[in-house]
C-alpha cells in the first residue's frame, strides 16, 4: 500500500520484536521443554494473539480501553495474573522432560499454542501500543487509514513469527542437550519463571499512559 512507510515500519518493528519480553521467554521455555515443534507452535500462538489485537485495535477497542480506566485496569490485572501463573509454573518445574506419546504431544501442542495466544490477548497494553505505534507509519492523506493500520498490524504479527520462529528452532536444537542436563534446565526454568513473575508485577502496577 503506497500510503504506508514500509521501510521505517519494518526497521522499527524488527527492533521491537527482538527486544526480550514475555513472548520471547515463553517461546524459548516451551521450545526447551517440548522441543522445536512446541516452540514454533507457541510462536504461532503469539502471532495469532497479535492478529486478534490488530482486529480489536482496528475496531477501536484501544480507544475504549484508553478512555475507561476501570476496564483497562480489570483487563490488565487479568493479564498480570496469567503471567504470574506462567512464572510460578516455570519456577516450580523440575526440568525433567519425559518422552510424550503422540496423543500427549498433540495436547501439548494445543496447550503451547493457547499459551502463546493468551500471553498476548491478556495484555491490554498491546492494543494501546498498536493504536499509538501503527498510525505513525500511515500518511495523513491515506484514503482509508484504518485499513492501513489493519495491514500494518498483520505485518507486525507476521514479522513477530518470522523472528520468534527461528528463536524456537535454535532453542529446540538445544533441547536434547538440556534433556541430558536436567539440573541446568531446571535453573533455566527458574530464571525464566522469575522473569515472567517480574513482567507480571510490572504489568500489574503499570499505568495507562
Amino acid at each position: 500500500m503506497q500510503h504506508i512507510s514500509w521501510l521505517p515500519f519494518l526497521a522499527t518493528s524488527f527492533l521491537i520484536v527482538l527486544t526480550p519480553g514475555q513472548d520471547m521467554v515463553l517461546v524459548m521455555s516451551r521450545s526447551l521443554s517440548g522441543g522445536m515443534r512446541a516452540g514454533i507452535v507457541t510462536a504461532a500462538g503469539v502471532s495469532v494473539g497479535l492478529i486478534l489485537h490488530t482486529v480489536l485495535a482496528t475496531l477501536g477497542l484501544g480507544a475504549l480501553l484508553h478512555a475507561s480506566a476501570w476496564l483497562f485496569t480489570g483487563l490488565k490485572l487479568l493479564g498480570a495474573l496469567y503471567l504470574l501463573y506462567l512464572g510460578v509454573s516455570l519456577f516450580r518445574s523440575s526440568g525433567s522432560m519425559a518422552i510424550s506419546t503422540s496423543d500427549a504431544a498433540a495436547a501439548s501442542g494445543l496447550r503451547a499454542f493457547a499459551q502463546g495466544a493468551l500471553s498476548n490477548v491478556s495484555n491490554p497494553k498491546i492494543v494501546l501500543f498498536y493504536l499509538a505505534f501503527l498510525p505513525q507509519f500511515v500518511s495523513s492523506g491515506a484514503p482509508s487509514p484504518m485499513q492501513s493500520i489493519f495491514v500494518l498490524g498483520i505485518a507486525f504479527a507476521v514479522l513477530t513469527f518470522l523472528v520468534k520462529g527461528p528463536v524456537a528452532v535454535f532453542a529446540g536444537l538445544l533441547s536434547n542437550w538440556f534433556r541430558r542436563h536436567p539440573g541446568f534446565l531446571a535453573g533455566m526454568y527458574r530464571a525464566s519463571g522469575v522473569v515472567m513473575i517480574g513482567l507480571g508485577m510490572k504489568l500489574a502496577f503499570e499505568k495507562t499512559a
